[in-house]
């Protein structure tokens, strides 16, 4: 998968007037912070930005290119304007290399269970599961193959398969979806 990239420049003037003229210049006011708690005042270009955060999962690692140095980082909130549909602020999160990040991910299903086509019903069970790893290892998306489930089986969390470097914190057992007999 391709490494998206954010090319951004630090500032030093803060507070609503300032903030207003970046965005008639196009470009976004943002912070990024790291895992230490310290916060660094930037500003991203409005498309480029854009463009990235569209098409990113809140677990896609990000590189920001500030002044020259980069840095990976997720996008951790956007403040929105509905109204103008344009993106008014933006917090960066840049995770330390040697710590685990604990994400509570959505489980996405992939494929029509075996035993919805004989006529039984699908039962979504538990939507996510929680995942322990590095920032780097961890998932953008968590999608499973439910294909082979038949009536009176389920998909648990022991039968996702993925990266050795990731934690599943979610205990083995638990049951992810299930195909019902028809009634």
């Amino acid at each position: 998968m391709e490494q998206k990239v954010i090319n951004a420049k630090t500032r030093t003037v803060c507070g609503k007037k300032a903030a207003k003229e970046l965005r008639a210049a196009g470009r976004i006011p943002a912070v990024m912070y790291n895992s230490k708690g310290e916060a660094v005042m930037i500003d991203v270009d409005e498309v480029e930005f854009n463009k990235v955060w569209r098409n990113i999962t809140s677990t896609t690692l990000v590189t920001l290119n500030i002044d020259g140095k980069s840095a990976d980082a997720f996008i951790k909130d956007t403040e929105y304007n509905i109204r103008t549909d344009k993106v008014l602020h933006a917090d960066f999160f840049e995770p330390a290399a040697d710590k685990k990040l604990t994400v509570r991910m959505k489980v996405e299903c992939s494929g029509t269970p075996a035993g919805v086509l004989k006529g039984g019903f699908l039962v979504k069970r538990t939507p996510d599961v929680l995942l322990k790893s590095d920032a780097k290892h961890m998932p953008q998306k968590l999608v499973i193959d439910i294909s082979k489930v038949n009536i009176g089986e389920s998909f648990c969390v022991k039968d996702i398969e993925l990266d050795k470097a990731i934690t599943v914190l979610t205990p083995a057992d638990t049951q992810l979806v299930s195909v019902a007999p028809a009634r």
